[in-house]
């Protein structure tokens, strides 16, 4: 049997790492803090800059996001530093920075992370 460890990081020196959303085109970053080998349980902190937010998705994973930073703004509600919110396996939502200034969050699954985005409408075709 192995000892159990305790894992630390310094999260000033870990690189922020680029990431595109593939539905609306925008960066936001990310730094990928822990990952179970076990659980699939994965942490980051995730910043979006002013106005950048992943638009409607679901998971196959609950996920928190604790506001470290700035104000998250989704599907439900805006809130602000110091608050935690918890999104089940399967709720449909959005979330991100509101227009004027970015968010930094915690974001925690409970098991390996997915994404699915939902299907957008689409754009109608000019008639000739």
């Amino acid at each position: 049997m192995t000892n159990p460890t305790m894992l630390s990081w310094i999260t000033e020196t870990l690189p922020w790492m680029e990431v595109v959303n593939p539905v609306t085109g925008k960066t936001f970053h990310r730094k990928g803090l822990h990952q179970d080998p076990e659980t699939g349980i994965e942490v980051f902190i995730v910043r979006y800059g002013p106005g950048v937010h992943t638009p409607e998705h679901t998971h196959n994973c609950a996920h928190g996001l604790y506001v470290l930073s700035g104000s998250l703004v989704t599907h439900d509600g805006t809130y602000n530093t110091g608050d935690f919110v918890w999104f089940e396996e399967g709720v449909i939502g959005t979330h991100g920075a509101n227009a004027t200034e970015p968010v930094t969050v915690l974001f925690i699954t409970n098991k390996p992370f997915d994404i699915t985005f939902v299907e957008q409408p689409e754009t109608p075709r000019p008639t000739l």
